[in-house]
């Protein structure tokens, strides 16, 4: 493991600072404190400018390089924001917040990020410019797509964009990414069956709904199967579904929610498509009638081939060649850093934090023997990308 000994001499250091965050966990755009922290350390460190306010709450440092020759340009993208969870690890720094947690690893991405910057700023081995970028709202809240329309790649002339995510269930300390599609857009959609409501004694006097709810569920399942290349991925979960107060009546209406997911935009129409036109005539068939409500959520995060390659390289430096997934399966969950890639060239990569529990679980704690790896990866990526000469 070729961890840079600088990196390791503060390690300490940028624990607390995740531990800090930890502790005090925002949600959404509302990450005052955090970003206010990021702002205060950024200016601590010497970094040449620091922008606060883009995207709402972002926060932006520059670092020059040492020498000016370059006028290349790349960004780190770190997020902010917790999740609305009542924390149940049983750590020392657990939240203080009740029904607020970092259970996805954001603390430990500000602070490794933190870190990167201390170091590129202290040592400013490269030629060009490095932009740490600190984004509320990754959570459902679209912080990167925020920042993007707030003009972060223009104001800045980002030529090329990265992003680090931990996981659990990667070896610790391990790489993995691909080129292309790395995670999915995640859609969403509501549905509202109305049918007629009478004794459930009864029910060839009415139209249940709970019926018409219960074959569109199993009918829904069939758009992936039966519509989808199998060698596409795509889900279509239906996640709430809400009728009825009492065992004898049979309800006047359902109400159902869920989530599609997709890793090409042309399955991703299809899958709206096939939604908007079998829910009604569903509901139809049974005498019912349905209204569906259908969200675009993030798009699919796309990984450059040359920019994911490179991070590949960067990782093998860190971690070694046998540390490093070069073409792992893709996660259908979402990830709002594909605003970021859709508007620059770029790559998402994956770090690994061993064995516990996984992201959003309520005993989930991000796992600081990484912190050296993470942020050496980071000052890498900019060096090697940056080379003096």
């Amino acid at each position: 493991m070729a961890i840079i000994n600088r990196i390791a001499d503060f390690q300490d250091e940028i624990t607390a600072w995740r531990r800090d965050f930890h502790s005090h966990p925002e949600l959404g755009y509302d990450v005052n404190r955090t970003a206010g922290r990021v702002a205060e350390l950024l200016k601590e460190f010497g970094v040449d400018e620091v922008v606060t306010g883009i995207g709402r709450t972002g926060v932006v440092g520059v670092i020059k390089g040492r020498k000016a020759d370059s006028e290349r340009v790349i960004g780190l993208r770190a997020d902010m924001d917790a999740l609305p969870i009542l924390e149940k690890s049983g750590k020392p720094y657990a939240s203080s917040v009740s029904g607020k947690m970092h259970a996805c690893g954001h603390d430990g991405h500000t602070a490794m990020l933190l870190g990167a910057a201390k170091y590129l700023a202290e040592t400013r081995n490269f030629d060009g410019t490095a932009i740490v970028i600190f984004q509320p709202a990754e959570e459902g809240g679209g912080g990167g797509k925020a920042m993007v329309n707030d003009g972060l790649m223009e104001k800045f002339g980002i030529e090329e964009v990265y992003g680090l995510h931990n996981f659990p269930g990667f070896p610790m300390g391990s790489f993995a990414i691909r080129s292309g599609g790395i995670m999915a857009a995640s859609d969403f959609f509501t549905i509202e069956i109305e049918g007629l409501g009478g004794h459930a004694a009864m029910p060839h006097k009415t139209i249940d709904p709970v019926v018409v709810a219960a074959h569109m569920i199993t009918g829904l399942q069939m758009i992936v199967s039966r519509n989808a290349d199998p060698v596409n991925s795509a889900v279509v979960s239906v996640t709430v579904v809400k009728a009825g107060e009492a065992d004898n009546v049979i309800p006047s209406s359902v109400h159902m929610a869920g989530t599609a997911r997709s890793l090409r935009e042309d399955v991703r129409d299809m899958i709206e498509s096939r939604l908007n036109a079998f829910v009604p005539q569903c509901a139809a068939s049974f005498g019912a009638k349905a209204h569906i409500s259908y969200r675009r959520g993030y798009p699919v995060t796309v990984n450059a081939e040359a920019q994911a390659r490179f991070a590949a390289d960067v990782g093998a430096e860190i971690a070694g060649e046998d540390r490093v997934q070069r073409d792992v399966d893709p996660t259908m969950g979402g990830e709002d850093f594909s605003y970021m890639l859709e508007a620059r060239p770029g790559a998402y990569m994956i770090i690994g934090t061993g064995d516990g529990p996984g992201l959003h679980d309520d005993r989930y704690d991000f796992n600081d023997e990484i912190i050296p790896v993470g942020v050496s990866y980071w000052a890498r990526l900019v060096e090697k990308a940056m080379p003096i000469g």
